[in-house]
């Protein structure tokens, strides 16, 4: 329980370095109890909707943050009692740290209870009128949906956050976008777009990274046929399809098996290595890149792999994504082989140390025995942190990665 004390629940940094976050939902409502671990609220960040989870038994006394209302991290959202606790508990809890807060008469029109239906706000959209719930309103345009369109499946035919994020899903945003429009400067014409916080996020996250992170480079040239060659048997086995990205994913994991001492991270205080492999994917969502990171690659087959990077790439791209799957990681993998791109450098995401670039697989000359051939070859450009990886350990385990994925028989043995 709750030390048999009423105590203000706050606002958590549930994403890195954020500022501020979004009640975007009440999973328990006004009185009621929950156990511990059990998801209280989902709270939207700049890149997913997370569920925060209780860190002990208790009671839900009353909620203190509006739902679809942007909240600071640490501030009070909440009041969670223990059994027996009531009004006059939470009056004193809220005394105790000097918050004010409406009356219980007024609760109405300071928070919204799980209970009951998101309070909706009226909004014009292209001169229409129309009742939406504030975070509906907002991921209607962020994601350019023409609110107008969406038939809502709130009380009232009210637009609700999942009704926008069924049209984000069915691919509605790039549908309904509205029209460019132009505006004129003494450079010329051009169109604005405001900034979305996930763009935001983005453009902090990498000028951090390329201003504080000593990056280098090591570029190889890999033979892809012996791997796709294995992929396409494979799937002719495979209840589930195999991506080239599965694949990947394995050889750098066992990549990791050989050389151990690369998979580390870099912290102020230590370098810590780790015995699991949990690598983040990017995936291109709708208003920018997202990161989910898939944990305990190396204790996977290809099948329990290919089922979760599947599951994270979808919720990914509708913004769906939880707080443990956005967060650490120790490698990344890009790929940006499937837009024809030859070869590229990744910049790094702390304070993950390396971040392996995927190039496109295309037919190239190559000398196999003294003889030119044309062959399948794929471009792997691996971004590394000088501060945890040195040069000679960084090639040998790309070396690793080049022997793994040039001889990928080690996958069914």
């Amino acid at each position: 329980m709750l030390n048999n004390m009423a105590t203000v629940m706050r606002m958590p940094e549930v994403l890195a370095n954020a500022t501020e976050a979004i009640i975007s939902k009440w999973l328990i409502a006004e009185g009621a109890s929950f156990t511990v671990g059990q998801p209280i609220a989902e709270v939207e960040t700049e890149k997913a909707i997370v569920e925060v989870t209780a860190e002990t038994d208790g009671i839900l006394g009353r909620y203190l943050a509006k739902t679809g209302a942007t909240t600071a991290v640490g501030a009070p959202i909440a009041v969670l009692l223990s059994a027996g606790e009531g009004e006059a508990d939470i009056a004193k809890a809220l005394a105790a740290e000097a918050i004010e807060v409406a009356p219980v008469s007024a609760a109405v029109e300071v928070v919204q209870s799980a209970a009951a239906p998101v309070e909706a706000v009226p909004v014009e959209f292209t001169g229409v009128r129309l009742f939406a719930s504030p975070l509906a309103r907002r991921l209607a345009r962020e994601n350019g949906i023409n609110a107008n369109l969406l038939k809502g499946t709130g009380p009232g035919g009210r637009i609700v956050k999942n009704d926008v994020l069924a049209e984000i899903a069915s691919g509605g945003a790039k549908k309904s976008t509205p029209a460019p429009v132009l505006a004129i400067s003494g450079d010329g014409a051009y169109t604005a777009t405001a900034h979305t916080p996930m763009r935001k996020a983005i453009a902090r996250r990498l000028t951090e990274s390329k201003s504080t992170v000593p990056h280098f480079y090591l570029t190889a040239p890999v033979l892809a046929d012996d791997l796709l060659n294995m992929r396409k048997k494979l799937n002719e086995w495979s209840e589930k399809k195999i991506s080239v990205t599965d694949l990947i994913l394995k050889t750098v994991a066992a990549a990791f098996s050989d050389v151990p001492k690369a998979n580390v991270i870099w912290t102020p205080e230590e370098l810590r290595q780790y015995q699991n492999v949990d690598i983040a994917i990017a995936v291109a969502a709708e208003n920018g890149l997202v990161t989910p990171v898939v944990r305990g690659v190396n204790q996977m087959n290809l099948a329990q792999l290919g089922a979760a990077t599947e599951d994270l790439i979808a919720r990914a791209r509708i913004g769906r994504l939880k707080q443990n799957e956005i967060e650490g990681g120790t490698f990344s993998v890009t790929n940006l082989g499937m837009y024809g791109t030859d070869e590229f450098a990744a910049i790094l995401n702390p304070p993950q140390s390396a971040i392996l670039a995927v190039g496109a697989a295309k037919p190239k000359p190559v000398v196999i025995d003294g003889a030119i051939v044309i062959r399948s070859v794929i471009n792997f450009t691996l971004s590394v942190d000088h501060r945890a990886i040195d040069g000679a350990l960084a090639a040998e385990w790309l070396a690793a990665f080049v022997k793994r994925f040039e001889n990928p028989m080690w996958l069914v043995v």
